[in-house]
């Protein structure tokens, strides 16, 4: 396919994939539970935090995770007390486990307590065309306080050679407004200009047949060469192309 026919094959392969069904089996259904643009954001962030593995064991953990708040994310981080956070215990996916969580709930607490919250955050390291620097700035600023090591494994830095896959994700539930119901938009201090494609083994695997991407590990490097080939066909809403990208690796099995 030369350029024009590969844009036109993946913006068919968008306009399949999002849309209101595609929540009903992806995580971005946790957030959509709240109405609260704190409570979305937070929701969003823990799901998409633990979002690796089976897929339904991603849900019913991010179900569980949200009832153990009471259904209140943004009140349960702000007002919690020590003896709340017993009630987390217990609490496992995969190798995120209660003691990462209580950290969680404390470092998202000093970040809308101290830092204006998670969009502030990301809005003051922005860089024009990406936000992959304020990824890495906003995971300084969660591990600004005592925390065990083993936490930060949970959340990805690109300057650490990761793809940040999850945090990308979030990124884009959060600040791209796609009209159709499953990405939020609720960020407008961002532009989806800015957005980075979620780069998994499914899409990196598309990527590739694609010839979006040429590196073969699923890194930094890897999503720098797919942003550049993405924001070719589309320099304002690059990320709309995970839909078809996931669409054509998760639903389509890569047969194309």
């Amino acid at each position: 396919m030369n350029t024009s026919e590969l844009k036109s094959f993946l913006d068919f392969k968008v306009e399949q994939y999002n849309t209101p069904k595609f929540i009903e089996s992806d995580p971005v259904q946790i957030p959509h539970l709240f109405q609260k643009k704190e409570d979305i954001e937070i929701s969003g962030f823990l799901t998409a935090t633990i979002a690796w593995g089976n897929r339904k064991s991603i849900l019913k953990n991010s179900k569980k995770l949200m009832q153990l708040m009471d259904m209140s994310p943004y009140e349960f981080i702000i007002n919690h007390e020590e003896k709340d956070l017993k009630n987390l215990d217990g609490f496992v996916h995969r190798t995120f486990n209660s003691e990462d969580l209580k950290y969680f709930i404390k470092a998202l607490n000093n970040i809308y307590s101290k830092h204006g919250g998670i969009e502030s955050v990301f809005k003051a390291n922005a860089s024009e065309n990406t936000l992959q620097p304020a990824i890495h700035q906003f995971k300084n600023t969660f591990f600004e306080l005592p925390h065990q090591r083993r936490t930060e494994k949970h959340v990805s830095d690109p300057v650490k050679k990761s793809a940040a896959k999850r945090i990308n994700m979030f990124l884009r539930w959060m600040v791209r407004n796609d009209e159709k119901g499953v990405d939020f938009g609720l960020w407008r201090s961002l532009s989806s200009a800015q957005l980075s494609c979620p780069l998994d083994v499914h899409s990196g695997n598309v990527a590739r047949k694609l010839g979006l991407v040429q590196r073969k590990m699923n890194d930094s490097k890897a999503l720098a060469e797919l942003d550049n080939s993405l924001r070719q066909l589309d320099p304002a809403d690059p990320v709309k192309y995970d839909f078809a990208l996931f669409g054509l690796g998760v639903f389509e099995k890569g047969q194309f």
